[in-house]
């Protein structure tokens, strides 16, 4: 299984997880943390610039971890088969453990993090944000 955080400062969970460059990907073997590596991509590839459907680096990619993200990155990684978590954790490794063992503090509705400096598309959404729900067990198998 593939965990990937949204991580800007190259250091803690960050938000914003559509315009984020910077990902740690945790390899992951039952509960077993196996190694991480850092992706960094170039700003066309952010999901904020790249084209819904077209292949991405995060393919592959079970779950994203990030400090926030709207209802149209949600749709999007759902459309790509990654399931969202979104976390007031800011430590990387507390976020993969948390995750895995069901613990992962959910984010509060005032830690959107989220800039209103662009343009707003249609599946853009505003609305709280909310830890989805999915059984690790069920992606330990994966």
């Amino acid at each position: 299984m593939k965990i990937a955080i949204t991580s800007q400062n190259r250091k803690t969970v960050t938000g914003h997880a559509g315009k984020c460059r910077k990902f740690w990907i945790y390899k992951i073997d039952g509960k077993t943390v196996l190694g991480r590596e850092l992706l960094e991509l170039p700003i066309e590839q952010t999901f904020h610039e790249s084209a819904h459907g077209a292949s991405h680096p995060l393919d592959g990619v079970d779950v994203l971890i990030s400090g926030g993200m709207g209802g149209g990155m949600r749709n999007r990684l759902r459309q790509m088969g990654i399931a969202a978590a979104i976390t007031a954790e800011t430590d990387l490794e507390k976020a993969v453990t948390g995750w895995l063992d069901g613990t992962l503090p959910p984010a509060g509705p005032e830690d959107h993090d989220h800039h209103h400096d662009h343009e707003h598309d249609p599946a853009h959404s505003h609305e709280p944000q909310v830890l989805v729900t999915i059984d690790p067990q069920r992606l330990l198998n994966h």
